[in-house]
């Protein structure tokens, strides 16, 4: 994951990134949120990389869709 300051930034990121990945023999890869530039995710199959503006990253919190939490102690009666 990945974070770019703008629209404009984050499209310019996931643009590099794609070329490059195309110059290396990856050019399938697939591009979701391009257009707008709010959340753009790649998927090359192996690797899938999130970009995303701050403020997006923050409202999502996908983070904590990896995050591991203690585990809750439920004492039985």
């Amino acid at each position: 994951m990945a974070s770019g300051r703008s629209h404009r930034h984050v499209g310019a990121i996931a643009d590099h990134l794609l070329r490059a990945l195309k110059e290396q023999g990856y050019g399938k890869a697939r591009v979701e949120g391009l257009p707008h530039c709010d959340w753009v995710l790649i998927d090359t199959g192996d690797v899938i990389v999130h970009l995303f503006r701050p403020e997006v990253r923050t409202f999502y919190n996908i983070e904590k869709i990896w995050s591991v939490d203690a585990p809750t102690h439920i004492p039985f009666s």
